[in-house]
This record gives structure tokens, C-alpha cells and sequence, in this order.
């Protein structure tokens, strides 16, 4: 991974919202699909060229969650300094993505940026994935199924816990994992649950 001396400067493009925090979201990005149309363009470099290996499931963000909306944009007394951010890019492989991250949801934690980035590796180390690319070659596969999978993976799991997200043509672009304040595993709301259990899912394998 590459040593980097300053965070990436982030613009913000919404309003701030502050509120209570009643849990929390850790959202998954699944690499093949993310990279499709993405692998000959030097700002996905680090994460899509192969040249640092093929990623799977990669953090797209560790977000505080309020009862009815969600923070952002929260004003902080720090920013991440250079290390901080190059040692998520393990697992988090864009530089952009992390400063961002850092800059719209995890000023709204409360936290020092390194107290959010080791609760983010935390979550993500504790977790087991089902074996995608027999996933992807399952007929019939659907949305019901990939939750039953994480959560055989992942027996402290349980199916209205794990939010799937499709592109417009069917195909995986994220888990969006629910926990409560507490860090357990909670039942996600509407929108973040996702497609309902009978859609058929589609899974790239970068291939």
C-alpha cells in the first residue's frame, strides 16, 4: 500500500445534521462489481488495476445511523492524518474513499478518527464471508439465500440484520450490515434492508 503524508482534502455536499446516534450501519462494497467499469482508470488504480491483487467484499463506510435520518457532515477538531488513512486502505483501497468516510459520517461519531477507524476494523475482522464465487454460479440465486449464507458464516447474524443492494440490473453492489449502539447485530430498517428476499441476485466474479 502506498505511504501517504495528508489526508485528501473532502469538499462537503450537503448540509450538516446532528443528532443522537442509535446505531449503525457498516456498509460492504463488493470489489468485482465496483471495478467492472472502473479497472483502466488511474483513480481507481489502487483498488481495480490488480496490480495490489483482486478485492472482495471492501468497506465502503462505517455509518452512525439516527432514529428516523442519519448525521453528516458533523464539524470535527481533527482530521485523519496520512497514516491513519493508509492503514485502511487494506481494506477500504481508495484514499478519496476513507478521508470522505471519515469527513461526512465519522465526525458524527463522536470519535477521534482513530477511534473510528479501529471500531471500522474491528466490525470488518470479526466477520466470515460465504464463498462468492460459488454463490455466483448458484442458479436461481436470491437475495433470501445470500442472507441465509452470511449468516451460516456468521451465526451471531440473523437475516433482517443484513441489507443487499442491486444495481438497476440485478447485480451486487453491497451488504449493508445493521447493529444497534451496542454493536450487535439489529434488525434494519426499509431503507437499508434493500431488495426483498424473493429478488434474484447476480453476482460478478471479475473474470
Amino acid at each position: 500500500m502506498p505511504k501517504i503524508t495528508t489526508a485528501p482534502q473532502v469538499e462537503r455536499d450537503g448540509p450538516v445534521r446532528r443528532m443522537p446516534v442509535a446505531g449503525y450501519t457498516l456498509a460492504l462494497s463488493w470489489s468485482p462489481e465496483f471495478c467492472k467499469p472502473r479497472e483502466g482508470q488511474r483513480s481507481h488504480a489502487l483498488q481495480c488495476s490488480g496490480r495490489n491483487g483482486r478485492f472482495g467484499m471492501v468497506v465502503h463506510g462505517f455509518w452512525p445511523e439516527g432514529a428516523r435520518s442519519w448525521p453528516q457532515w458533523c464539524p470535527a477538531r481533527r482530521k485523519p492524518t496520512g497514516a491513519e488513512v493508509a492503514g485502511q486502505l487494506c481494506i477500504s483501497p481508495a484514499t478519496r474513499l476513507v478521508a470522505r468516510q471519515w469527513a461526512k459520517h465519522g465526525s458524527c461519531t463522536g470519535w477521534p478518527p482513530a477511534t473510528y477507524f479501529k471500531v471500522t476494523n474491528i466490525l470488518y475482522r470479526s466477520l466470515r464471508f460465504p464463498d462468492f464465487d460459488r454463490l455466483s454460479r448458484e442458479d436461481g440465486l436470491t437475495a433470501g439465500m445470500l442472507r441465509e449464507r452470511f449468516v451460516a458464516a456468521n451465526p451471531g447474524f440473523f437475516e433482517s440484520a443484513i441489507g443487499v443492494k442491486l444495481n438497476q440490473r440485478g447485480w451486487l453492489e453491497e451488504l449493508r450490515l445493521c447493529y444497534g449502539k451496542n454493536f450487535r447485530p439489529a434488525r434494519c430498517d426499509t431503507r437499508r434492508f434493500g431488495v426483498p428476499d424473493a429478488d434474484e441476485v447476480k453476482i460478478w466474479r471479475g473474470l
